[in-house]
C-alpha cells in the first residue's frame, strides 16, 4: 500500500524536509525538468521520442486547453498495445470508440481506452471556461496487451475515489483504489489538488522506479529547490525515496510512477 499525507497549515514550510522524508529513505531527486511544447491548443510534455524513453510506460503525456469545437481534439492515434487515460479537468469530451460506442466525459471524470478510440469536444452550447485535458498514453507489455478491455471504461467525478487531496486515477493510495476494471498492475496515477502553501508527500511502492509529475495550474516547490511551473513536467530519478512538494498558490498537477517497461 501507497501513502500520501498532507500537512496542518501551522507547519508549513517553504522545502519542508525532515524526519518523514528522512525516515522513507529521503527524497526522490529530479533528473529532468522540461517545458512542455505548444502546438496550437495541446501542450506536449511527454513524447515517445524523447522525455517518453526515461517514463516508459508512460510514453506520451498532452495537456491540452481549447475553446468549444466539434473536430477530434487529438489527431494522432495510439499504436497497438497503447491504452490511452483521458482526464477532463474543465470542460466536457464526448467520444466514439471502435466498437462504435459512444458517451461523454464531463469535468472531474475520465476515459480509459484501446488504441484506436477517438475522442472529440462537443459542440453544443458554449461553455464558461474552456475545456483543460489531459491525455496520457500508457505502453502495456506484450504479455498483458491480451488482457487490454476491448471497450472503454469511463469513470464519472463523482465515482472517482480519494485520499487526501490526490485523486486516484489508476492504481491505489492509502485506501482510494482505481475504479478502473481492469487497471494495470504495478502502475499509479493521481490527479492532485493542492492549497497556497499546502504539502503533499507521495512515496512510491517498491519497485515503482519511473515518476513524474506535470503541473495544469499553478506551481510547485520541491524539497530540493527546484520549481515546477504550469505546463512544465518534472522526471525523478529512481529507485527509492520520497516525492515531497509544496504548493505556490492554488495548483493542480498529475503524478505518475511505475515499474520501468523493459526493453528489447
Amino acid at each position: 500500500m501507497v501513502h500520501a499525507m498532507t500537512v496542518p497549515n501551522e507547519s508549513r514550510l517553504a522545502h519542508p524536509l525532515g524526519a518523514r522524508a528522512f525516515l522513507a529513505g529521503g527524497t526522490r531527486p529530479v533528473a529532468l525538468l522540461a517545458n512542455g511544447r505548444r502546438s496550437g491548443p495541446i501542450t506536449r510534455l511527454i513524447t515517445p521520442w524523447d522525455i517518453g524513453e526515461l517514463t516508459a510506460p508512460f510514453v506520451l503525456l498532452n495537456y491540452a486547453e481549447a475553446a468549444r469545437r466539434s473536430r477530434p481534439l487529438f489527431g494522432i492515434h495510439p499504436p497497438s498495445g497503447i491504452t490511452t487515460l483521458t482526464v477532463v479537468l474543465t470542460g466536457e469530451l464526448s467520444f466514439e470508440d471502435v466498437s462504435g460506442k459512444r458517451g461523454e466525459i464531463a469535468a472531474g471524470g475520465f476515459g480509459w481506452m484501446k488504441a484506436g478510440s477517438v475522442i472529440w469536444h462537443e459542440d453544443e452550447a458554449a461553455a464558461r471556461e474552456p475545456l483543460r485535458v489531459f491525455h496520457l498514453w500508457v505502453e502495456q507489455p506484450r504479455s498483458a496487451q491480451k488482457e487490454i478491455a476491448a471497450a472503454s471504461e469511463t469513470i464519472p467525478a463523482d465515482e472517482v475515489q480519494q485520499d487526501g487531496p490526490a485523486r486516484v486515477l489508476l492504481g491505489e493510495l492509502g485506501r482510494a483504489r482505481s475504479r478502473i476494471r481492469r487497471a494495470p498492475a504495478d502502475l499509479n496515477v493521481f490527479h492532485v489538488h493542492l492549497k497556497d502553501r499546502q504539502d503533499f508527500h507521495y512515496v512510491p511502492p517498491d519497485g515503482h522506479d519511473v515518476s513524474w509529475l506535470a503541473v495544469d495550474c499553478g506551481s510547485l516547490h520541491l524539497a530540493e529547490g527546484e520549481r515546477v511551473l504550469w505546463e512544465q513536467v518534472a522526471v525523478f530519478r529512481s529507485p527509492a525515496g520520497v516525492i515531497e512538494v509544496q504548493a505556490d498558490g492554488d495548483t493542480s498537477f498529475m503524478l505518475g510512477s511505475a515499474t520501468r517497461l523493459p526493453r528489447p
